[in-house]
């Protein structure tokens, strides 16, 4: 995997969880509502570890949060 895509990967995981925080969610609480293993949800937010994730998912995950999906891909250079 190239370094731009790791950085896609590590950007798309810390916007997870900054709208996990901000919604006053627990890794284990969004893991929870979205069928995924509370390890899951804890490697994608991780940034050292770039982790892939089904589309579906990620709409589960959007759709708990209450964010439009594209959110999740605005990233900040």
């Amino acid at each position: 995997m190239d370094e731009k895509r790791k950085n896609q990967y590590r950007q798309l995981g810390l916007t997870i969880a900054y709208y996990r925080k901000l919604r006053g969610l627990t890794q284990l609480q969004l893991a929870e509502y979205t069928n995924l293993s509370r390890t899951h949800i804890s490697t994608l937010e991780a940034p050292n570890m770039p982790t892939s994730i089904s589309l579906d998912k990620l709409f589960d995950i959007a759709d708990v949060l209450d964010v439009p999906i594209k959110n999740f891909f605005e990233f900040r250079e």
